[in-house]
């Protein structure tokens, strides 16, 4: 399975859970990595960066301009609630895939669509205006990079770090914007040359041939592979591999460190075996997985 699949329920979300005393810390099923995880797969927007929080503001808005001018009798009321679950029901795969349904949206109502591409082309520029002032921020340093971090990732990568873990990071968004964002963020010391993204030809990446070149060229048990996203693709594809899979069920709008409710049940319905809103609690997560 080399591309990214369709999101299916694969485990029952009303499952027992219980957390580690004193924490925020989540146990779907209780795991444990023998020794220590040798690779850590990252995703990278709402798992690590909220460079990009608030990117469905930017997205339905424009999708519902375009099937607007179908000359639908739909409100616009009607269409972005329609936008909005396609385009949360694809939210972990890469962007070109919600500007492929917007085009069969706009195909069901007898419109014309432009390729799929030139959507995304336009859902960027329009993205890139709304966050350009954190890029700004991040650049000049007026803001530190904790601003536009989820709680603790510092903490968690530099813990990953010291125990000799491999870091690759696998994003939905494309390559180019990914590097410039992770420099921003002060990531790069952490990656390296493991930093991918989606790219036009976009049936030649997926997070799965991510995973499945960590553990072929290396020659590593799935079981030593730790996962960490907010999407479903990440989760599903560590799980289905083998290997750990923790959910990040962030709060990216508020950051209030509680889990955003929809991640939650969400990323245990694909397999996740830890939940935990955030990293702020880095040191006991890895405590409990590897020690």
């Amino acid at each position: 399975m080399d591309h990214e699949q369709d999101y299916t329920q694969r485990y029952d979300v009303s499952t027992e859970t219980h957390f580690l005393p004193d924490s925020s810390i989540e146990i779907i099923r209780d795991v444990q990595i023998e020794g220590a995880p040798k690779f850590a797969l990252f995703d990278f927007d709402g798992t690590l960066s909220l460079v990009r929080a608030g990117w469905v503001d930017v997205m339905v808005p424009l999708m519902v301009h375009v099937l607007k001018a179908t000359q639908t009798d739909e409100t616009e009321e009607e269409l972005a609630k329609m936008a909005t679950a396609f385009v949360m029901e694809l939210t972990g795969k890469q962007t070109i895939y919600q500007m492929i349904r917007l085009a069969e949206e706009v195909s069901k109502r007898r419109g014309i669509p432009l390729e799929p591409i030139e959507y995304k082309l336009q859902y960027h520029e329009a993205l890139m205006e709304s966050i350009q002032h954190r890029r700004d921020e991040l650049e000049s340093g007026r803001v530190p990079p904790e601003r536009y971090l989820v709680a603790g990732s510092f903490q968690l990568l530099d813990d990953l770090q010291s125990r000799g873990v491999e870091l690759y990071l696998a994003s939905g968004t494309d390559e180019n914007y990914v590097r410039e964002e992770v420099e921003l963020l002060g990531l790069s010391k952490y990656f390296g040359n493991h930093v991918y993204g989606a790219i036009d030809d976009y049936k030649n990446f997926s997070k799965q041939m991510v995973i499945d070149r960590i553990l072929t060229e290396n020659n590593v048990e799935p079981s030593r592979l730790v996962g960490f996203g907010d999407g479903y693709v990440e989760i599903d594809n560590v799980k289905s591999s083998g290997g750990i899979a923790i959910g990040v069920a962030s709060d990216e709008s508020a950051s209030s460190g509680e889990p955003d409710p929809w991640k939650r049940d969400r990323l245990i319905a694909v397999g996740a075996d830890v939940i935990v809103p955030d990293f702020a609690e880095a040191a006991r997560l890895m405590s409990y997985l590897c020690d």
